[in-house]
C-alpha cells in the first residue's frame, strides 16, 4: 500500500510560484539567446540607439551654431558693403569738390597776379547738368579782378533755352525759362554778395519732355539795369 505525502496549501503556492519563475526565466533566457543567435541583440541595439541619439543632438547643436555664424557673417558683410558704398560716394564727392577747388585755386592765383589791374566783374565758370528727368543743376563762379575796395552786391539771372520733344516728327519750337523770375524759390541761391569771388549753385525744374539746350548767365549789380558780366553756354 503506497504512502502519499500531502503538502499543505501554503507550500503548494510557494512551489507553484517558484515553478512559474523558473519557467519564465528559462523562457526569457531562451528568448535573449534566440535573438543573439538569430543576429538581433536587443541590448546592443539599445546602446547603438543611444549613441545615434547623442550624435544627432550634437549635429543639431553644430547646425544651430553654424547658422548663427552664417547669419553673423552675412550681417557683417552687408555692413561692409554699405560702408564701401558710402565711402565710394564720399570719394566721388570729394574728387568733384577737389576739382572745383583746384579750378578756383588757379583762378585765385590769376586774380592775385592781376591785383593791380582795373576792377572788373566776370563769370569764370558756368555748368548745367541733368540730375533727374525734370530737374537740372547749375553752377557758376562769379569773380572780380583787381583790388576792389568794397563788396559787390547784386543778383545773378539765368535764362535757359528749352527744347520740347518733337511732335509726330515735327520739330518743336524752343521755349525760354528765366530764373529767378519764373521760379521764385531760386531767388536766394542767385543772390550775389562777395568781395573777390562767389560760387553760385542750385537746381531748377523744367516742363516734362523738355531739355536744356543753352543757358545765358548775367550778373547785375544792385540798382543797375544793365548786367556787369555775361556768359553763354551751349549744350549738345
Amino acid at each position: 500500500m503506497a504512502v502519499r505525502t500531502h503538502l499543505s496549501w501554503p507550500w503548494r503556492v510557494v512551489l507553484g510560484v517558484a515553478l512559474v519563475a523558473v519557467v519564465g526565466g528559462m523562457w526569457w533566457w531562451g528568448f535573449d539567446f534566440g535573438q543573439i543567435f538569430g543576429g538581433f541583440n536587443r541590448k546592443e541595439v539599445a546602446v547603438q540607439l543611444t549613441t545615434l541619439q547623442a550624435e544627432v543632438a550634437q549635429l543639431r547643436a553644430e547646425t544651430t551654431e553654424l547658422r548663427a555664424r552664417n547669419s553673423s557673417l552675412a550681417s557683417e558683410l552687408a555692413m561692409k558693403e554699405g560702408s564701401w558704398s558710402t565711402l565710394a560716394k564720399q570719394t566721388a564727392g570729394l574728387q568733384s569738390e577737389n576739382s572745383q577747388l583746384k579750378e578756383e585755386l588757379v583762378f585765385l592765383q590769376k586774380l592775385v597776379a592781376d591785383s593791380n589791374k582795373q576792377v572788373g566783374l566776370s563769370i569764370q565758370r558756368l555748368t548745367v547738368e541733368r540730375v533727374q528727368d525734370d530737374t537740372y543743376r547749375y553752377g557758376m563762379l562769379v569773380a572780380r579782378g583787381g583790388n576792389p575796395a568794397g563788396d559787390f552786391e547784386g543778383t545773378a539771372v539765368l535764362q535757359f533755352t528749352l527744347l520740347p520733344a518733337a511732335d509726330n516728327g515735327v520739330p518743336a519750337r524752343p521755349i525760354m525759362l528765366t530764373l529767378p523770375d519764373e521760379q521764385p524759390a531760386t531767388t536766394a541761391a542767385l543772390k550775389l554778395n562777395f568781395k573777390y569771388y562767389q560760387r553760385v549753385e542750385g537746381s531748377f525744374r523744367v516742363p516734362p519732355g523738355t531739355s536744356v539746350r543753352a543757358v545765358t548767365a548775367r550778373a547785375y549789380e544792385a540798382g543797375q539795369a544793365n548786367p556787369r558780366a555775361t556768359r553763354t553756354l551751349n549744350l549738345s
